[in-house]
């Protein structure tokens, strides 16, 4: 099949220690698979010598876990390969739609790669070191601030065992002024309950320094990465870093209506009658989707343009959540805008530097 000009698919479905590949011409028939021993980077260039069987016009789909795929993506991109991203769900009903029943690597890979097929607007995988440390950083300070909140819940139960008209609120103990104050009464009991509190109360404290540096990292990176997403009201290092880091390159979308889609906000059309409404859409990535509501909620206690845009939707006849949908589709906007911004000031400044 050298030389066919024919656009080929590969699908990949990625795992852990292995790597199963399926080729597919434009009419989704299989035309070969292969599994790999392992997922170094020399398998990963045996995987594109295989494909040079089948000719030059191709791609290769993966299904978007790129935790599993990172390494992969690094390898074939730096091989000068193009890969497009497979949302999980698309994969899935891909997979039902076949005649072939069950679940097995090869299965799923011939899915992911007529899923491909199928839409050809998927996101195009590229390597963008900055949203990835961003991402990293705000997972690791999530992990962190959950591992300190399992602490001072087990440590509030023991302070009340110790006295049960001892009963600060959980948020007392992400301040040193009050870990100090527990650590002080806590010194002067001689029990074994109170020694396993005063464990926790050490534990919450280094927790605490580490929670609050990793916020002073983001400070730091995101004034640096994301200077106009920083300057939308209700956007600090947090969200910044965990918009950045999530959306993970602003230009593979199409427009910002395809954001929008991407993150949850755009809104589902239900006609009733004659009468055309609107429902929220429980579909996207909604860690983005989370963070616009954030940001939204707090536009909406003290940002004036919003709370005239919602005092407008509410007098056109909407309630408020449905005013405070109205709001995140249009911060949506406001985001992919400043993320653009950023994403131009970004290269500009690499060239500057290849310069």
């Amino acid at each position: 099949m050298k030389g066919n000009r024919t656009m080929i698919m590969l699908g990949i479905d990625a795992h852990k220690r292995t790597h199963t590949v399926v080729a597919v011409d434009d009419l989704g028939r299989q035309l070969g698979t292969r599994t790999t021993n392992a997922t170094t980077t020399a398998e990963h260039l045996a995987i594109i010598r295989w494909a040079d069987r089948f000719g030059s016009q191709r791609s290769w789909a993966v299904e978007d876990c790129r935790h599993l795929s990172r390494r992969l993506e690094r390898d074939m991109l730096a091989a000068g390969e193009r890969i497009v991203r497979v949302p999980p769900k698309l994969m899935a009903h891909a997979r039902d739609a076949a005649r072939t029943y069950g679940k097995s690597d090869p299965i799923d890979a011939l899915a992911i790669a007529r899923a491909a097929l199928r839409e050809p607007h998927l996101p195009v995988a590229h390597l963008d070191d900055v949203s990835r440390k961003l991402r990293l950083l705000v997972d690791h300070r999530e992990d962190l601030v959950a591992e300190r909140t399992r602490h001072i819940n087990r440590l509030r139960w023991h302070l009340h065992e110790i006295d049960p008209t001892w009963d600060p609120s959980p948020r007392a103990f992400t301040t040193f002024k009050h870990l100090a104050i527990a650590e002080q009464r806590l010194r002067a009991l001689d029990t074994v309950v109170a020694r396993i509190a005063l464990d926790l109360v050490g534990r919450i404290h280094a927790l605490t320094v580490d929670i609050k540096s990793l916020a002073a990292e983001l400070e730091e990176r995101t004034v640096k990465t994301a200077p106009s997403l920083r300057k939308i009201h209700g956007i600090g290092p947090l969200a910044a870093a965990k918009l950045v880091g999530e959306v993970a390159g602003i230009e593979r979308f199409r427009s910002r209506h395809a954001f929008a889609r991407h993150n949850g906000t755009a809104p589902l059309p239900v006609w009733s009658g004659n009468r055309e409404r609107h429902r929220l859409s429980r579909t996207g990535n909604r860690q983005i989707n989370a963070a616009i509501h954030r940001i939204a909620l707090t536009q909406a206690r003290s940002y004036p343009d919003a709370i005239a845009f919602i005092t407008r939707r509410v007098e056109a006849g909407s309630n408020g959540k449905e005013a405070i949908r109205s709001l995140k589709r249009r911060l949506s906007d406001v985001i992919c805008r400043a993320m653009l911004a950023d994403a131009a000031h970004l290269r500009e400044q690499q060239s500057h530097v290849a310069a």
